[in-house]
């Protein structure tokens, strides 16, 4: 395999493969496979966003970066450190390209000189159990059938879906509409094993069933491949178009946030299980995490009553 040509032609299979066989990081050791993983699943968004914007890996510049930067913020915290984050990983793999000549200059450079980490943890935003209760009967009103407002559908069953079940933004724009059995008996999402998190299924709430069944009698008989929220060509939906459905939505009910994407319903289901008497442990199993932090910080933000 032709190492420099790969770049040009297949950008996630060469980023990939240098993450596990050559990227080192400060102590000049190999990264673990969970930070890999997590260096991959960042670049492929990156990656998505200049194929989006008809730009390139090799050819990207500094206005294109910045542009990127201005869409992250738009939709994280204002302390959170994904920005960051993207400046440091983008620095990383731009002084690698220009060591190996397939890049000319750095436009992550003079940013990444400057970047500060936060201090504090960012805020966990979620919505209460006033707004949570509104944003449930939103997804149960049914679709005025005049209209056949299928992009309508599909916003409600995929807020739906994400509400239900507290399944990621990435799990939920790869779910295969077989992997959602809305059986009485127990209806739920198979999430297979991705990364870090391992294959589960999660049970979908009543309140969601409604409008994922709506879309799905709207889809009607698919291929064994078929997304559940396909694009053109069966190709997922992309991360800013999951975003903007979500964003309208939480609108819809008047919530208001510095952000207001899939996080905040993820962030929202955890919380639900929490007040209903869950454990952190099985939250975190639920919520497919390796770690019981981010459901003890949920947790902290429940009333000293619940």
């Amino acid at each position: 395999m032709d190492v420099h040509a790969v770049w040009y032609s297949d950008p996630p299979t060469a980023y990939h493969d240098w993450q596990y066989r050559h990227a080192v990081g400060a102590n000049r050791r190999l990264f673990s496979d969970r930070s890999v993983l997590q260096h991959c699943s960042m670049f492929d968004r990156f990656h998505r966003y200049l194929i989006e914007h008809r730009s390139a890996v090799t050819t990207f510049t500094q206005a294109d970066l910045m542009a990127f930067l201005d869409t992250i913020s738009e939709h994280s915290a204002p302390v959170a450190t994904t920005r960051h984050r993207y400046v440091k990983l983008i620095d990383r793999l731009c002084r690698y390209l220009v060591d190996i000549g397939v890049r000319n200059t750095n436009p992550a450079e003079s940013w990444a000189t400057w970047q500060a980490w936060p201090t504090d943890d960012p805020d966990l935003l979620f919505l209460d159990e006033e707004e949570d209760a509104l944003l449930q009967a939103r997804v149960l009103e049914p679709v005025d059938p005049v209209d056949d407002n299928s992009r309508e559908l599909r916003d409600r069953a995929i807020t739906a879906l994400l509400l239900g079940s507290g399944i990621t933004a990435s799990e939920s724009r790869l779910s295969l509409a077989c992997a959602v059995d809305l059986h009485p008996v127990r209806p739920h999402v198979h999430v297979p094993k991705r990364g870090v998190r391992w294959e589960r299924k999660v049970t979908i709430a009543d309140f969601a069933l409604p409008a994922i069944d709506r879309w799905k009698l709207h889809l009607g008989r698919v291929r064994e491949d078929a997304l559940l929220f396909p694009s053109i060509g069966n190709k997922p939906l992309s991360d800013w178009t999951l975003i903007s459905i979500v964003k309208a939505q939480l609108e819809a009910i008047g919530f208001e946030g510095p952000e207001m994407g899939p996080r905040v319903l993820r962030n929202t289901y955890a919380r639900r299980q929490l007040l209903e008497g869950r454990t952190d442990e099985d939250v975190s199993a639920l919520l497919g995490l390796v770690s019981l932090r981010t459901v003890h910080r949920i947790r902290e933000t429940m009333p000293a009553t619940a």
